[in-house]
């Protein structure tokens, strides 16, 4: 018997990637558990459940491996920005990492992760052979196609940002290029999300009110509209261990500004425009030259589609089941 921590499977990254995977991998049940994966106890109670059902191999597309070696197991690390980005670290956290899961990455027969960039912060930071851990990329879902609805925002055209409201993001830096290049214009930019209390202050203070939307919740059918219609996406993040964003502007067509940090530049490779993040009139230009060029913009839209190919939840799903055949 194999277990697989469907608890994971939801609307957020490693929710996305657990509902991918689950699709791709026959042979494993469902772990009967409830709880969230998440909490910093789950590692206890797993090693409880563990024990006492004896599967021959458990597998984590989360952050949560058991305590212990109850069985033999797999889990997974997406990044470590808990680690590096002190906005999204506490004391909690932080022991979480250097007592739960830098010790299992030893005990855990494969570590899995989506980047290259990812597979080396991991390996330096736990002190863990090369071999030990495995990139596995992420893939694009099958409503990010370029054939479709496109969102029209009365007519002006518009920037997109896709990301939650962590610091990381760096959403206050894309506001502050945007009304640098554009306060005052016909051009708007377009967020996914609830604006946080900062962000609601810094756009009164920017005096850009009319020129900034925000869409909150929005399903993969409606996002591909938002691509579609977008000038381009705006995604200069200060830390990824991926960016989904990126390739799923990719495959909808739409251009990409991103970060020369972390893995985002493993990730778009050569199509797309790369800017420092923490430049503001670097971001600033960006947006300018992707607006005023519409050759650059054909460039990358032909570039960015032929790189969105690259990846897919098939191919991710092959790397993950070949990774788990050679724990046995």
């Amino acid at each position: 018997m194999r277990l697989f921590d469907a608890r994971w499977i939801g609307a957020h990254g490693i929710g996305r990637f657990a509902t991918e995977l689950q699709r791709g991998m026959p042979g494993f049940s469902f772990l009967p558990m409830k709880g969230s994966p998440s909490s910093p106890t789950d590692p206890f109670a797993l090693f409880l459940h563990l024990r006492r059902a004896s599967p021959t191999l458990f597998f984590s597309p989360g952050f949560n491996p058991p305590v212990g070696n109850p069985c033999p197991f797999v889990f997974c690390v997406h990044d470590l920005n808990h680690l590096y980005i002190k906005e999204n670290s506490n004391p909690l956290k932080r022991a979480y990492y250097e007592y739960i899961v830098r010790p299992a990455i030893h005990r855990a027969r494969v570590l899995i992760t989506g980047s290259e960039f990812s597979r080396s912060q991991i390996c330096e930071w736990a002190r863990a052979n090369t071999d030990k851990v495995v990139a596995v990329g992420y893939g694009v879902s099958e409503a990010f196609v370029p054939e479709g609805p496109r969102h029209s925002e009365a007519a002006r055209p518009y920037f997109l940002c896709v990301g939650n409201q962590k610091v990381h993001k760096n959403l206050l830096r894309t506001l502050q290029a945007f009304a640098s290049a554009y306060k005052g214009s016909e051009h708007m930019l377009l967020f996914s999300g609830t604006p946080s209390e900062a962000m609601e202050r810094e756009i009164s203070r920017l005096e850009v009110v009319d020129q900034v939307k925000f869409f909150g919740g929005i399903n993969d059918a409606r996002l591909a509209e938002l691509y579609r219609g977008a000038t381009a996406l705006v995604f200069v993040s200060l830390y990824e261990g991926f960016g989904l964003p990126i390739i799923e502007s990719m495959a909808c067509g739409t251009p990409v500004l991103t970060s020369t940090a972390t893995a985002t530049p493993e990730v778009a490779g050569d199509a797309a425009m790369l800017v420092d993040p923490l430049d503001v009139e670097a971001i600033a230009d960006g947006m300018r030259r992707l607006a005023n060029d519409e050759e650059l913009r054909r460039s990358l839209r032909e570039l960015g589609y032929r790189r969105s190919k690259v990846y897919s939840w098939q191919k991710t799903s092959r790397k993950v089941a070949e990774a788990l055949l050679a724990c046995g």
